[in-house]
C-alpha cells in the first residue's frame, strides 16, 4: 500500500520524513483519484478521507500568533503533539437528499 503526503508546508514534510520515516509523493491539493486506497498523511475533507485506506492527522498545538503562517522545521517539532490515524467510511443516510459530487 502506498503512502502520500497532502500538505503545502515544506517544514512539515521534512519532519515527517526525518522524525517519522514517512515518505511518499507530496501533493498540495488532492483529488479522489490521488488518495483512493492509499495511506494519506495530512488533512483531507471527509469525502476524500472516505476513499483513502487511512488518513493520518498531524496534530500541532499552535499559539494564535503562529496560525496561518509558514512554520520552520524547529517550530513544527516544538508544537507537534503527535500523529493519529483514522479510517473514514461513508454511511448512507436516508432522508437527506441525493449525494452531491
Amino acid at each position: 500500500m502506498s503512502t502520500i503526503i497532502v500538505t503545502r508546508h515544506p517544514a512539515l514534510v521534512e519532519v515527517l520524513r526525518e522524525d517519522f520515516g514517512i515518505d511518499g509523493p507530496v501533493i498540495s491539493h488532492a483529488t479522489a483519484d490521488d488518495v483512493r486506497a492509499k495511506r494519506v498523511v495530512g488533512v483531507l475533507p471527509l469525502h476524500l478521507a472516505a476513499v483513502a485506506e487511512s488518513v493520518t492527522e498531524v496534530t500541532l498545538n499552535l499559539p494564535p500568533e503562529l496560525r496561518g503562517k509558514e512554520l520552520s522545521v524547529e517550530q513544527v517539532r516544538q508544537h507537534l503533539v503527535g500523529l493519529s490515524t483514522y479510517r473514514v467510511e461513508e454511511v448512507p443516510v436516508g432522508g437527506f437528499g441525493p449525494r452531491l459530487a
